[in-house]
């Protein structure tokens, strides 16, 4: 099995990378994040990758770093998840915006990529929700505050606040850390518009 590829960028073509190694060309099947990121063309470049065996075909997957690699494997353990639509997620989420969208719930993120509907969004979120904090470094009063908020647990003006940011066109993952941060400040028994004043100071940092 191939594990990462280390050469020069030869090509591109709508959904991959031909990489020269040694004067192999390898066809390298990537994200839309990855291939905006990758050198120019005969600049060197590395990708880590993820090998996949069938009866007809061998097909290489590419990716900048290793944890963008683990999620393209996590998400393919959800029903409903091939390598297609890891790759649309991927694309539209680094790996640490899709580890905070999971662990706080945010469907409405996870949904923007094609192919995933609020169904399959719901699916990822519960199925991979334990997992997520695994994968990068989560503020725990972050999935604490979101968790409480969709609960309807939170107190009345810290829901209100998260409210207020995404009614002004935060994701609620961005909302609901800037709160969270707020919180912090400004203490248990803040009234929503400092919350919200305090919440809007952090999003502007």
């Amino acid at each position: 099995m191939i594990g990462k590829l280390k050469g020069v960028v030869d090509s591109f073509g709508e959904d991959f990378v031909i990489l020269d190694v040694g004067g192999v060309g390898y066809i390298v099947h990537c994200s839309a994040r990855t291939l905006q990121r990758m050198p120019k063309v005969g600049e060197p470049a590395e990708l880590s990758i993820e090998t996949h065996v069938r009866e007809d075909m061998i097909r290489l997957y590419g990716f900048r770093s290793d944890p963008e690699r683990e999620w393209f494997r996590l998400l393919q353990t959800v029903q409903g998840v091939g390598a297609r639509v890891a790759l649309a997620i991927l694309s539209v989420l680094e790996p640490d915006a899709l580890a905070g969208a999971i662990a706080t719930g945010d469907k409405g993120a996870i949904s923007r990529a094609p192919g995933v509907g609020p169904r399959l969004a719901a699916r990822l979120a519960a199925e991979l929700k334990d997992k997520a904090p695994a994968f990068a470094p989560l503020d725990a009063a972050l999935v604490a505050l979101t968790g409480a908020v969709e609960e309807g647990a939170a107190p009345q003006p810290v829901a209100d606040a998260v409210s207020a940011l995404i009614n002004l066109g935060y994701p609620q993952v961005q909302a609901a850390s800037a709160i969270a941060a707020a919180l912090k400040g400004a203490g248990e028994g803040a009234e929503t518009k400092v919350l919200i004043r305090l919440g809007l100071r952090e999003l502007a940092r």
